[in-house]
């Protein structure tokens, strides 16, 4: 039968449901068997305490007591009979008498801590095979320390193969069959004393045996499903990865990945013995598989990081071209016992930083600064310098070698995010890109490139400001599109946020929107727009969006705040756009670099192209000459039915009764929110125009401006015979009435007012309440381009600021 080798660590033998569940697992496995085993969970860590208690002389019994009473329970409630403790009673006996001779010397020699903190694993590997054998198996027990020769180099422990085969062949003649139970972490050294293989020594020990007994795979069993694609703690959307190479493991496992440490699996990688990482706790979960070659698809299998760090620089113009800078600096830290972690140098030689333990930092930096005494002295190196708070991300995988645009992606990531790079590492073996950055933007830096490789969603934290007629019909248009972003686009649209002009509430973004809404107004708190804007740009969320609804100035005050922190912002609200000139630069300025985006297409003809066409025209190097527009869907109506058969003042009444006016009809009327569009578009051109400067003719008479809106509607009957005057005299030259927005780029001119078109024109036949946009350009001078549909509404509108929002996630990174 096929040999599989086990490990089992203390999680998956923390007491007696977990051993009988390790023992099923076993029993259901058609194979033979080696079985590693490491002590009871905790245990390890008991025993060395209470040999530090004894070598303090402080009272340790009690605790042992405690220790031996935990493992007979275990042995009573697994094999339920008093053999389990006949046979686990000696080696209590062996740690009560090690820890009176600790407290009698008042020391703890390594050898006898070296044996006492390896009785837990006796201690397991005795109960595994009773119930084992319980089960009709006919396990045997191995003491590791029968057979496993080491010795203890300076930075890790070497097996002695040779004398290790020898004693494995001489236990195998005593013992053959299967399955056998291995003690995990404990050895021998050469001269016969006991020793342990240290921290990760039971995963040391199943790489040995599994090439010791020729093993075809080798299982590590833990309480993961497998090597995640980075920290679940800080990347919910982490997963376990189904295959790797050795050396990606390596990487991983070495900036500080869940995965068994690169020494201990070179047993296995010299012999090509795969190893796969399994939950004990999932069985059905397939693991990640570890081997000598991995699918180089994707290109970026994990990511990981190292907190507690610090970045150390040695700068000067002395280093520049002078041989042996490198040797000097990583000497003098080689000698002082400084381990570092990361290196980078500029081709300019002009520094030299690296990355340390900040336990290390304040030694490495002083160390230098002595052997760099007379340079320092005389300033050719300027100083020796650290920064504390650092945290190195590394992205792994082996199809980064030769794969144009990783470097770029990553960087892409970071900087959309935000976020800071200090330094920058790379091998020759482009597996690994490692950067240093600033320990406060490590999550949200490590779950940007967890989505700007397509590992996780991109989550798109957001806040609404203005649960309106708009801002409802939006939540309702991103609940229907919500799912299959995530499935399809990998796109997370988190709703964290909502806010009126007087109350807010602050959530996780998890829910339904619907039921988010509804919380709003029925828990909704005291508007504080410091804490919103805090809220919404959470670090662990990578972009932050704020979604202004509103027609409020006050709101868009913040936007250039908000931007300049790296919140983007989308927006229908005219106010920033056709606002004060002052603030429209100061927004300007903030998304300037690209890193923020400031969306504001629905804010002239709701969901139609009239800002992005206008664009196009400029940045393809068309001239624009003029723009015409109706850009108001209420006068579009009221003109479009004023034919004369119903006065001008009743058509106003029935718009306001059927919602196509604002509650009161003169926000429409007076034609500042046609001249704001209008304002828009001239910025889009470069024009430095602001809202006085358009020429604007109100239909608010007056007489009229100060009173209520129900005494404005009743009193414009007296203002009918004017309009209906208007109206005739353009009948009269074969003309109809349009309400018409102008700018001409020529004569550098803006004017809104009323104007008669003739029948050909463009705006002369349009819908009811139909927006419409007439460019003339140098290339559409004799036939203008026309961008033509509905432009007014909470659907369309809605509809145009989740496009802005999608192009903001696109812009981000997202397949969209």
């Amino acid at each position: 039968m096929t040999l599989i080798a086990h490990k089992f660590g203390g999680s998956s033998l923390a007491d007696a449901q977990r051993i009988a569940h390790v023992a099923a697992l076993l029993a259901a496995r058609a194979e033979d068997q080696v079985i590693v085993v490491s002590a009871l969970q905790r245990v390890t860590d008991e025993l060395l305490a209470l040999g530090a208690a004894a070598a303090r002389r402080e009272e340790w019994n009690t605790r042992l007591q405690q220790l031996r009473q935990r493992h007979f329970d275990v042995a009573a409630t697994l094999l339920g009979d008093a053999q389990g403790e006949t046979e686990l009673e000696p080696l209590f006996a062996i740690a009560a008498n090690l820890l009176r001779g600790i407290e009698l010397l008042g020391l703890a020699p390594e050898p006898v801590i070296n044996l006492l903190s390896g009785l837990g694993e006796v201690l397991s590997a005795t109960l595994l095979t009773r119930v084992l054998r319980q089960q009709g198996r006919p396990a045997q027990l191995l003491d590791a320390r029968e057979v496993l020769v080491v010795n203890q180099a300076e930075t890790y422990v070497a097996v002695d193969w040779e004398a290790t085969r020898s004693r494995l062949a001489q236990w195998r003649a005593e013992h053959p069959g299967f399955p056998v139970v291995v003690t995990g972490f404990v050895a021998r050294d050469a001269q016969g004393h006991p020793t342990t293989l240290g921290r990760n020594g039971s995963d040391y020990s199943a790489s040995i045996m599994g090439a010791l007994f020729d093993a075809a795979e080798i299982h590590i069993w833990t309480d993961v499903d497998g090597v995640l694609s980075a920290d679940p703690r800080l990347v919910p959307d982490s997963f376990a990865l189904p295959q790797l190479s050795y050396e990606e493991a390596f990487e991983l496992a070495y900036f500080g990945a869940k995965v068994i440490h690169p020494q201990t699996m070179a047993p296995a990688t010299e012999r090509g013995i795969p190893l796969i990482i399994r939950n004990t706790f999932n069985v059905d979960h397939p693991g990640s598989r570890i081997e000598a070659r991995s699918a180089e698809e994707p290109p970026v299998k994990g990511l990981s990081t190292i907190d507690q760090l610090s970045l150390v620089t040695i700068e000067g113009a002395g280093m520049i071209g002078v041989p042996g800078t490198a040797e000097r600096v990583f000497g003098a830290l080689r000698t002082a016992g400084v381990s570092v972690v990361m290196i980078s140098q500029g081709s300019s030689e002009h520094s030299i930083c690296f990355v340390v333990r900040i336990a290390e930092a304040s030694r490495a930096q002083r160390v230098l600064e002595q052997a760099f005494e007379r340079e320092l002295a005389d300033q050719r190196i300027a100083r020796v310098h650290r920064q504390d708070d650092t945290t190195v991300l590394a992205v792994v995988g082996d199809g980064m070698a030769g794969r144009t645009g990783i470097a770029a992606q990553l960087f892409d990531s970071l900087g959309r995010a935000k976020v800071n790079i200090r330094a920058i590492a790379q091998g020759a073996s482009e597996r690994n890109i490692s950067v240093a950055i600033a320990a406060a933007d490590a999550v949200r830096a490590l779950r940007a490139v967890h989505a700007g490789f397509y590992l996780s969603p991109h989550t798109l934290s957001i806040g609404l400001i203005g649960p309106g007629n708009v801002g409802r019909a939006l939540l309702q248009q991103i609940e229907a599109v919500r799912a299959r972003l995530l499935a399809q686009n990998n796109i997370d649209l988190r709703l964290r946020a909502i806010a009126s002009s007087k109350r807010m509430l602050l959530c996780d973004g998890k829910g339904e929107l619907a039921q988010t809404l509804s919380q709003f107004h029925d828990q909704g708190e005291a508007l504080d727009m410091q804490r919103l804007s805090d809220w919404v740009q959470v670090q662990h969320l990578p972009h932050a969006v704020i979604l202004d609804c509103s027609a409020a100035s006050a709101v868009a005050d913040h936007y250039a705040d908000w931007m300049t922190r790296g919140i983007h912002v989308v927006t229908p609200n005219k106010q920033a756009g056709g606002g004060p000139l002052a603030r429209y630069r100061e927004v300007q300025q903030a998304a300037r670099g690209g890193l923020v985006r400031w969306r504001y297409e629905a804010t002239v003809g709701a969901g139609l192209p009239v800002i992005q066409t206008l664009r196009d025209l400029i940045d393809t190097g068309d001239e624009v000459l003029a723009i015409e527009g109706i850009f108001s869907g209420t006068l579009a109506w009221l003109f479009n039915r004023f034919d004369g058969s119903t006065p001008f003042s009743t058509l106003v009444a029935e718009a306001r009764a059927a919602g196509y006016t604002e509650p009161d009809p003169r926000d429409d009327l007076s034609g500042l929110d046609v001249a704001r569009k209008l304002v828009i578009l001239a910025r889009e051109l470069r024009m430095d125009l602001e809202l006085e400067q358009v020429e604007v003719e109100s239909l608010v008479p007056d007489s009229l401006r100060d009173t209520d809106a129900d005494g404005f509607v009743a009193g414009l009957v007296a203002f009918d015979a004017a309009m209906d005057q208007r109206l005739q005299q353009a009948r009269a030259a074969g003309k109809v009435l349009r309400y018409v927005a102008r700018l001409d780029l020529r004569a550098g001119t803006a004017a809104v007012g009323l104007a008669s078109l003739g029948d050909d024109h463009a705006f002369a036949h349009i819908r009811l309440t139909d927006n419409i946009v007439q460019y003339t350009t140098e290339r559409y001078r004799d036939n203008p381009l026309v961008v033509q549909g509905p432009g007014a509404g909470p659907e369309v509108t809605a509809a145009g600021v989740l496009a802005d929002l999608l192009r903001v996630a696109g812009a981000l990174g997202a397949q969209v």
